[in-house]
């Protein structure tokens, strides 16, 4: 096993352990999660990277909550913010 596979199994556990404690049933996908957060934090700066994933995830749980897809919603919330940290660059 390498380091980058030993990585991908302790961020797939712990995503699981917090989804089951918050009582999430959705998958999460981290690489789509990480990839955003690398991007916030190269074209914004660091702190960026926490913030855009949460705001994005808001999104995603408010359409939820108004009985959208929460995937449709994340992945029009990830490329907008994707766009706005394209135009800092």
């Amino acid at each position: 096993m390498t380091d980058s596979d030993d990585t991908d199994a302790l961020l797939s556990a712990w995503a699981d352990e917090v989804r089951a404690a918050l009582g999430i049933d959705d998958d999460v996908d981290i690489r789509a999660v990480l990839g955003l957060a690398g991007v916030a934090a190269h074209a914004i700066v660091r702190p960026a990277a926490p913030l855009t994933t949460y705001l994005v995830g808001f999104a995603a749980g408010r359409a939820a909550a108004r009985g959208e897809d929460a995937a449709v919603a994340a992945a029009a919330a990830t490329q907008v913010a994707r766009d706005l940290a394209a135009q800092r660059s």
